[in-house]
């Protein structure tokens, strides 16, 4: 029972996290524990999916490494996220980016938004 208990706490406490929406490139700050060790490792990518809602968002970051496409899931409120940086806002026309695992190159870039909505 503790330990469910525990896990609730973890979901209530919400952080203040930037707003993102697919296609926007962010750098995700995640908390890596080794062993005794703890350490702090970048994932830079685009979103291509937020999914969920409340204490179960999750969102999918995708990024080129090497020519070998790397999807990763995060839980939103995960208490191993340290940071998260919006780097570019992406204009795109859908809530799901698949279509970016066929593209390579020039054809995979996503186009900048050229404001922001308040």
């Amino acid at each position: 029972m503790d330990a469910i208990r525990f896990v609730h706490e973890q979901l209530e406490t919400k952080r203040e996290l930037p707003e993102f929406k697919p296609g926007d490139n962010i750098v995700v700050s995640y908390k890596i524990i080794e062993g005794a060790k703890e350490r702090i490792q970048d994932f830079r990518g685009n979103v291509i999916q937020i999914n969920g809602n409340e204490s179960t968002k999750t969102f999918t970051v995708r990024k080129m490494s090497n020519g070998v496409g790397v999807e990763r899931i995060f839980p939103m409120y995960s208490p191993n996220i340290s940071e998260i940086k919006v780097l570019k806002r992406g204009k795109v026309r859908r809530a799901k980016l698949f279509y970016l695992r066929a593209l390579t190159g020039k054809k995979a870039k996503i186009k900048e938004r050229k404001y922001t909505k308040k």
